[in-house]
């Protein structure tokens, strides 16, 4: 079969697409299944550094494929992942969603399992669940309260009723509001721009951002510690102050 998700390497970033424009890439089995083998060639190829999520066609995203739920294929979720192969997926690097168009349900769950936001201006954004009887069960309901204020997640998930590019920017969900159809360009910029810095800090930078939001004060400084301890030890840690020295720009390896 075709393959439901398309793989770009652009220098150190992979451009991870979902390909089902005809579906407004809704999630089926495929699209998980692909998408989850995406991240692991992300994540096991050392000389990439940061991942670009976006979707073909007018879409980003329009959650569940509920045709393939009605005909009874409604294994959308994978093991690691969770749902579309990405929602509970422990990652390492950077994940840029670039939005053009609507982001509803479950691809606005996927949106929310990525650590940045590029969107379009006719980007829209919101868990519709309730208005078929369901619950945004697959991180929405869990990860939206943690970026936009407790009350507009509330409203978000009792109406049902999707927020604007415009809106989410202003709330916090979209780092970066660009022209429709200008998202993809403005990610791969902000991708250049994380890829300047040492990768392995990065990596550790956006790991505790994401555990310690989670833990006390003390644990929090512990995890950080930790995560600078490995850090410090890396080749790229010698290679910082020696390009500071010599006045160029660092070589980084990513190790």
């Amino acid at each position: 079969a075709d393959m439901a998700v398309h793989f770009e390497i652009r220098d150190h970033v992979a451009v991870i697409t979902l390909d089902r424009p005809e579906a407004r890439n809704a999630v089926d089995h495929q699209l998980a299944a692909d998408l989850e083998s995406a991240i692991d060639q992300l994540e096991g190829d050392e000389s990439l550094w940061v991942g670009i999520l976006a979707g073909a066609g007018p879409a980003f995203c329009a959650g569940a494929d509920l045709k393939a739920v009605a005909s009874g294929k409604a294994d959308l979720a994978t093991d690691r992942g969770g749902f579309a192969g990405i929602v509970r997926r422990a990652r390492t690097k950077p994940m840029i969603a670039a939005v053009e168009g609507p982001a509803l349900a479950g691809g606005f769950e996927i949106v929310l399992s990525c650590d940045l936001v590029v969107a379009g201006s006719h980007a829209r954004f919101g868990i519709p669940e309730v208005k078929r009887s369901l619950i945004a069960n697959a991180g929405g309901l869990i990860r939206l309260p943690r970026v936009i204020p407790r009350n507009l997640a509330m409203e978000m998930a009792l109406t049902g009723n999707p927020i604007s590019a415009e809106t989410a920017h202003q709330h916090g969900v979209v780092n970066r509001l660009v022209e429709a159809g200008g998202a993809l360009d403005s990610a791969i910029a902000l991708a250049a721009e994380i890829g300047a810095n040492a990768p392995l800090a990065v990596r550790a930078s956006r790991q505790v951002i994401i555990e310690g939001g989670l833990l006390e004060d003390d644990a929090a400084f512990a995890l950080s510690a930790e995560a600078s301890r490995d850090v410090f030890r890396s080749e790229d840690f010698r290679e910082g102050p020696q390009a500071f020295i010599e006045k160029r720009a660092p070589n980084w390896q990513g190790r």
